[in-house]
């Protein structure tokens, strides 16, 4: 079981760089995050909460994360919004952002593109909350979920204390569709639909710790 050692801080100081290690939470901006990976003066941060529950594209089609209305809302709305002042926006590092094809169902995750605010990946939920092997592996051809040890890492609430699920960038079983994480920590590579509105937004980003 992957151990989690939760350290509140503030980014404030000076010594930041060397104060800051995976696996602790921070406060950025208005939210909290906890730090997935720090390599190369920069920290992968994940909003600690569900920020808020939003559909992944405005309209029933087929989309990718390159062009659907929940990746334009993070990287200008959110971006822009009051939950970081100018200083925080400096720190955010656009980076290219790779979404691999469903590795179950062979739906095609996009282009690459530049992103400052982003949802993680199946991959990436992977390698940072726990992996049982599942994802390179599908157990079986009528296993639609991964459901395993690390569950409970994975499991994401709102400030209320009401669990929900959240977003993955990755593509479901079609274009129509993207993966998420339930409301029991499971992964549902199937995905849900793109304009489902109680979807939970668990916003990820590069910080520069060098600024």
């Amino acid at each position: 079981m992957l151990m989690l050692v939760i350290i509140a801080l503030s980014i404030t100081s000076c010594n930041t760089k060397n104060q800051i290690q995976v696996g602790d939470i921070i406060t950025f901006g208005v939210h909290e995050w906890r730090v997935l990976d720090i390599n190369d003066g920069k920290a992968l941060i994940i909003s600690e909460y569900i920020i808020e529950e939003r559909a992944y594209h405005r309209s029933h089609e087929n989309i990718t994360w390159a062009k659907c209305s929940l990746r334009e809302y993070l990287n200008n709305t959110f971006y822009h919004s009051d939950a970081f002042n100018d200083e925080e926006r400096s720190k955010i590092v656009q980076t290219m952002n790779i979404t691999e094809d469903n590795q179950w169902h062979g739906t095609g995750g996009g282009d690459p593109i530049y992103d400052r605010i982003f949802l993680l990946s199946l991959a990436e939920v992977v390698k940072y909350f726990g992996d049982s092997g599942q994802l390179a592996k599908r157990p079986s051809d009528d296993m639609y979920r991964i459901e395993d040890d690390y569950n409970t890492n994975r499991i994401a609430y709102l400030k209320s204390g009401e669990p929900v699920w959240w977003w993955l960038r990755s593509p479901g079983d079609d274009s129509h569709d993207a993966s998420y994480v339930g409301y029991d920590g499971a992964i549902y590579l199937y995905g849900n639909y793109l304009t489902s509105s109680s979807g939970g937004v668990r916003p990820a980003l590069w910080m520069n710790l060098d600024l």
